[in-house]
C-alpha cells in the first residue's frame, strides 16, 4: 500500500448496520460484488479552481425559509438557518443526480436536508477560507491531514464557514472514511458522504448546478405567479376567508389567520381535520412552534395579527414568500374593511358554519369555537336567536361583536367587545384571571340575530345579554358543544314563534319547545293542516281574523277578558268570532285536550 494512502479497516465504526440505519443514509443500493474502481481519470484543471465556477446568485432568501420542513429536527448548526433559498436542492436531492449516484454514495453523518447553494471542488485542506456558506465540498481529500485532531479542526473549519455536506471519493486518500472524520460531522451535524467509485467531478458539477438553476427559474415564476394571485384578489376586494383559503391551496398545507391574542379568526385546514389543527390553538401558537412559517399582517405601523402556514410539502417560492404575499393583500383588506373587522368576521364565520351545520364531527366545532376565543368545556352555553332583524340593525353591546364581550356575574354589566378577541374581562374587576366571565359571539344572519353565550357552569344568562334581541327565543344552559349544537334549530324555530317584543325561553314553553323539535315531523304537519284547515279557509275568503283570535283564547286559556283584549276586539265582537270557531272546528273550546291539540297546531302553524 502507498505510503500516502491511509486504511482505517481496522476496528471501523464509520459504517453503521444499514438495517438500523435511516433509510435515507443509503441512497442507493451496492452489489455484492465491487469491481475495480479503475485508474484515475485525469480531472479538468479547473476542477479545483473556485474562480473557474459561473457567478454566484447574490439573491439569498430569508433565512427562515430553510427551517421550513415537515419534520421537526433537532438542534442544528446556525449554518442550516442562515443560508439557501427555497428554490435550492438540498444535499439529498443533490445526491439523486446520475453522475453521484454512479459512485455508489452513502450518508455516513450529518443532515442531508440542508439547501445546497453550490459546489465546490477541492483537495485542500484550508479550502474553509474559500467559501461562502452553502456549497457542496467534492474532495478525494487528497491533501487532507490524517491525524486525528487535525481532522476535527478541519470539520470545524468547514462546518464554521457553513459548508452544506461533504461528498468525499474514497481509494486517492482513503480507502475508508477516517473515524474521526465522521465522528467530527456527526458532532457538528456536517452531511459527509462517500463515493467507492470514481466520478468525473466536473460532470458532477454541471449537474448539480443544472438542477440549482431550474429550481431558481422555477422559484421565479412561482413567485410572478403568486404576485399576480393575490394581487389579482386584492384588486377584486376578495372576502379575508378567500385569500386565506388561496394561501392554504397554494402551499398544500394548513394556513391560519390569527389576532394578537393568538385567536382564530380565519382558518382554512386544506385537507385536514379543524380539529386536528385548532385544537388548543392558542397556547400552540404562543409557544412558537419552530416548524410552523409566520409571518406579520401590518400596515401604517398598526399590527393586527399572523398569518401562520403549518407544515407542508416544499414549495418553489418557499412558504414564507407565499405568506407575505397573502398577508399584504390581508393588511389591505383590513384597512379598508375598519376597526371591528376581523371581531365580525370571526363571529360570523362561526355562527355561518354551525347553522349550516358545515362541519364533519362535534371535535371540529368545539376546536373552532376554543380557538376563536369562546370556551366551551366545564362551561354552560347558551344559544339566543332575534327573530326579524333587519341588516344592519344591531348596536350596543354584543351586536355585530366577536367574541370578548365580559359579564359580571349578577352585576348586569357588559363589558365592550374586544377588536383583537382579547381574553375575556371581567366587566367589574378587569383582571380576567377569574373564569366570572362571559365570553359571546354575535353575527346577523339573513333576518336573524344569533347570539351565542359562554358563561361559567351554574352562572344564569345576565338579561342585558339578550335584551337587545327584542323578539326571540334563549336555549336552556348547554354544558356540551353536542348539546350547544341541538338546541339552534329548536331555538331558532321557536323565535319563529314569538310575538312582537317577546323573548321566549325554552324552559318556559314546554310545549312551544315540542313543536319546534317535532317541526319536521309530517304527522305533526298533519295534525296542524287538520284541525286548521276550516279557519284557514274561512280567514283567506274573507280577509278574516280567526286565526288570531284563536291565538290569543290558547294564550289565555280560561281568561276571556284578557283573550278579547289581546285580539284587540270588543266583547261582544270576540264572542262572536268564538262561536264561529266552535262552529268551524265542531269543537269545544271549553274543554282542555281540545284547546291542547289547538294550541299544538297553532304552534305547528307559525313555524
Amino acid at each position: 500500500m502507498p505510503a500516502d494512502r491511509l486504511d482505517f479497516r481496522a476496528g471501523r465504526t464509520d459504517r453503521p448496520d444499514r438495517s438500523l440505519s435511516d433509510p435515507r443514509r443509503s441512497l442507493s443500493e451496492r452489489s455484492e460484488t465491487k469491481g475495480d474502481p479503475g485508474s484515475p481519470s485525469e480531472r479538468s484543471e479547473t476542477e479545483s479552481d473556485p474562480g473557474s465556477l459561473s457567478e454566484r446568485s447574490e439573491t439569498e432568501s430569508d433565512p427562515g425559509s430553510l427551517s421550513e420542513r415537515s419534520e421537526t429536527k433537532g438542534a442544528r448548526d446556525p449554518r442550516h438557518e442562515t443560508k439557501g433559498d427555497p428554490g435550492l436542492p438540498t444535499v439529498a436531492d443533490a445526491l439523486q443526480v446520475a453522475s453521484l449516484q454512479a459512485g455508489i454514495p452513502e450518508v455516513l453523518a450529518g443532515s442531508v436536508e440542508v439547501p445546497v447553494r453550490w459546489v465546490h471542488v477541492s483537495d485542500s485542506e484550508r479550502v474553509a477560507a474559500l467559501l461562502d456558506g452553502g456549497e457542496l465540498l467534492l474532495t478525494t481529500g487528497a491533501g487532507w491531514p490524517g491525524a486525528a485532531d487535525a481532522l476535527t479542526r478541519l470539520v470545524d473549519e468547514l462546518a464554521d464557514a457553513g459548508l452544506a455536506g461533504i461528498v468525499l471519493e474514497l481509494g486517492t486518500r482513503f480507502t475508508v472514511a477516517p473515524p474521526a472524520l465522521v465522528a467530527a460531522c456527526r458532532a457538528r451535524d456536517l452531511a459527509l458522504v462517500t463515493l467507492d467509485r470514481e466520478v468525473k467531478f466536473v460532470t458532477v458539477t454541471e449537474e448539480v448546478h443544472r438542477r440549482i438553476i431550474a429550481g431558481q427559474v422555477e422559484a421565479l415564476q412561482e413567485r410572478q405567479r403568486l404576485h399576480e394571485l393575490f394581487t389579482g384578489l386584492s384588486l377584486r376586494g376578495a372576502p379575508v376567508e378567500v385569500v386565506v383559503r388561496e394561501t392554504a391551496r397554494a402551499l398544500r398545507a394548513p394556513v391560519v389567520l390569527e389576532d394578537l391574542a393568538h385567536e382564530v379568526v380565519v382558518a382554512a385546514p386544506f385537507e385536514d381535520a379543524e380539529a386536528e389543527v385548532l385544537s388548543g390553538w392558542t397556547g400552540r401558537s404562543r409557544r412558537l412552534p419552530p416548524e410552523w412559517t409566520r409571518v406579520p399582517v401590518a400596515a401604517r405601523g398598526t399590527r393586527w395579527g399572523e398569518l401562520v402556514a403549518l407544515p407542508g410539502p416544499p414549495h418553489p417560492a418557499g412558504p414564507a414568500t407565499v405568506l407575505e404575499q397573502a398577508a399584504t393583500a390581508l393588511a389591505l383588506s383590513r384597512l379598508a374593511d375598519g376597526e371591528g373587522a376581523w371581531a365580525r368576521l370571526r363571529a360570523e364565520g362561526v355562527i355561518a358554519a354551525l347553522l349550516g351545520e358545515r362541519y364533519v364531527t362535534v371535535a371540529d366545532v368545539e376546536a373552532r369555537l376554543e380557538a376563536s376565543g369562546f370556551p366551551v368545556r366545564g362551561r354552560a352555553l347558551f344559544v339566543a336567536v332575534g327573530a326579524g332583524v333587519s341588516a344592519g340593525a344591531g348596536t350596543g353591546a354584543g351586536a355585530g361583536a366577536g367574541a370578548g364581550a365580559g359579564v359580571r356575574a349578577g352585576a348586569g354589566e357588559t363589558a365592550a367587545a374586544s377588536e383583537h378577541a382579547a381574553p375575556s374581562r371581567s366587566a367589574r374587576s378587569g383582571t380576567g384571571e377569574g373564569r366570572d366571565d362571559a365570553r359571546t359571539l354575535t353575527a346577523e344572519i339573513g333576518s336573524e340575530r344569533i347570539l351565542l353565550v359562554s358563561l361559567p357552569a351554574g352562572m344564569r344568562l345576565p338579561d342585558p345579554l339578550i335584551a337587545e334581541l327584542g323578539s326571540g327565543a334563549v336555549s336552556d344552559p348547554a354544558t356540551t358543544t353536542g348539546e350547544l349544537l341541538a338546541a339552534i334549530p329548536v331555538v331558532r324555530r321557536l323565535a319563529r314563534q314569538a310575538g312582537p317584543r317577546e323573548l321566549l325561553r325554552v324552559a318556559d314553553r314546554p310545549l312551544a319547545r315540542l313543536a319546534a323539535e317535532l317541526s319536521g315531523d309530517h304527522r305533526l304537519q298533519e295534525h296542524s293542516a287538520r284541525l286548521l284547515a276550516p279557519l284557514i279557509r274561512h280567514d283567506d275568503a274573507t280577509d278574516g281574523d280567526l286565526l288570531r283570535v284563536l291565538r290569543a283564547v290558547v294564550a289565555h286559556p280560561g281568561n276571556r277578558t284578557a283573550a278579547a283584549s289581546a285580539s284587540h276586539l270588543s266583547r261582544s265582537v270576540f264572542y262572536q268570532r268564538l262561536a264561529l270557531i266552535a262552529d268551524l272546528l265542531d269543537a269545544d273550546l271549553d274543554d282542555g285536550e281540545t284547546l291542547s291539540a289547538l294550541h299544538l297546531a297553532l304552534l305547528a302553524h307559525r313555524r
